[in-house]
């Protein structure tokens, strides 16, 4: 604890500065909690490689030390030695922190380990037993993983469902009159009825960007044969090069739909995304294993209807848990692929056919000519979001539960604390 009385938190996650998705939600996450007045936050925050390994102050009560990858023993024992925090919060997949479980022995000498969680899809993976007894909350960002987990039983004691979330400010409706200089910017016309859709992922194979052009050909070829015009654009925000995936460029013209296709390859601000999001018709997303997908959250955030598979955390945002209706046009998956590793022994992939997803994107089509419809979707999604998505929930959830860890690992008595 600090010296005015503040809990000293110690965070193991991407750099709360970076941009990727971990390192912004942890961020969002962070700063929300300074806020209670109850924390104090020192961050070892991890990339690859970093270009600047100063230590970045961003208030008194939240200090981030750049590290490359997720840190070491050494660095933790060291740690808290010197800092003595009340809380250790862990934030990413397990695989990079098989050392600090190895070590949860010494760490439970001095704190509770908290766990912002997720698994992207069943059999539920036994092999993560020892992590999970080792952690004393699993908070769950896709309510599919904390389902599974309480389903399990051996965990449920210790597992809530957490979601992500986005700031209202950052992504959020932006007025007509307003996008028609952005749109003149983009795409140089000032009125401009072409229905668009946008993908935002890396160019990488879990992400499946050469089947994203294939469905939307689907889609661009059902649009002539139906309403004898191909007025529709997709953009991809995304590296067509990237070394992880196939050359977008290529495939778009092997399809014949390069000129229906506007690649967005600079890295932009959350400004220029937000208007990007607006001004598109749908967002797409059709991975095989997505454990949340930040890119459809932020673009409800703004209104914008999506058309995503029913897979992982992507199911509980395009269909509402209340009343099972979809905010945009949820796909089925027509085919799960059991597959596997030495690390992660196995784990079901979701595919939804590009012949569905283009029938999916022709569906939303279809149903938003209906401009009051349009209007009316538009207006559902952004409540859903909103409501079921809040940032202030999500930071208020957290900060009751890592109150709840710390206090109930004051009460354990010390024999359990070296033996647990």
């Amino acid at each position: 604890m600090t010296p005015d009385g503040k809990y000293k938190v110690l965070v193991l996650s991407d750099h709360a500065m970076s941009t990727s998705g971990v390192g912004t939600q942890s961020r969002h996450l962070l700063m929300g909690l300074l806020e209670k007045n109850t924390w104090s936050i020192r961050q070892f925050g991890a990339a690859l490689k970093h270009s600047d390994y100063r230590t970045t102050v961003v208030t008194d009560d939240f200090i981030i030390k750049p590290i490359d990858g997720f840190g070491n023993p050494d660095l933790i024992r060291v740690t808290l030695a010197t800092e003595k925090p009340d809380l250790l919060f862990i934030f990413t997949d397990p695989r990079f922190f098989t050392w600090l479980f190895e070590i949860e022995d010494e760490v439970h000498q001095v704190c509770p380990i908290v766990w912002w969680h997720v698994w992207d899809n069943y059999p539920y993976p036994e092999f993560n037993n020892d992590y999970y007894d080792a952690t004393d909350k699993i908070n769950c960002h896709s309510h599919m993983t904390y389902t599974m987990i309480k389903e399990r039983g051996l965990h449920s004691d210790r597992c809530n469902f957490i979601p992500h979330a986005i700031p209202e400010s950052m992504f959020f409706p932006i007025p007509e009159n307003e996008l028609k200089q952005h749109r003149n910017n983009l795409f140089g016309s000032l009125e401009d009825n072409i229905f668009t859709g946008i993908w935002i992922n890396r160019n990488a194979k879990r992400k499946r960007p050469a089947d994203v052009l294939e469905s939307w050909k689907y889609f661009m070829d059902s649009l002539a044969k139906d309403h004898g015009h191909q007025n529709a654009r997709l953009i991809m925000h995304t590296d067509p090069l990237d070394q992880e995936g196939p050359n977008l460029f290529a495939v778009s013209e092997m399809l014949g739909i390069k000129d229906s296709v506007f690649f967005s390859r600079e890295r932009i601000d959350f400004e220029q995304m937000n208007v990007l999001y607006n001004l598109s018709d749908f967002c797409l997303n059709m991975s095989y294993a997505e454990g949340f997908g930040l890119s459809t959250l932020e673009s409800m955030m703004t209104g914008t209807p999506i058309v995503a598979v029913k897979t992982g955390g992507l199911t509980r945002q395009v269909v509402d848990h209340r009343d099972g209706s979809e905010n945009g046009v949820a796909v089925d998956i027509d085919l799960q692929t059991l597959v596997g590793s030495q690390q992660v022994p196995y784990i079901y992939e979701d595919y939804a056919s590009n012949q569905n997803v283009g029938a999916a994107i022709k569906k939303l089509y279809d149903q938003t000519r209906d401009v009051e419809y349009k209007k009316e979707l538009s207006q559902k999604v952004l409540n859903y979001a909103r409501n079921e998505f809040s940032l202030q929930k999500t930071v208020d959830m957290w900060h009751e539960s890592m109150l709840d860890a710390i206090k109930q690992f004051k009460e354990r008595p010390s024999w359990f604390k070296q033996t647990f």
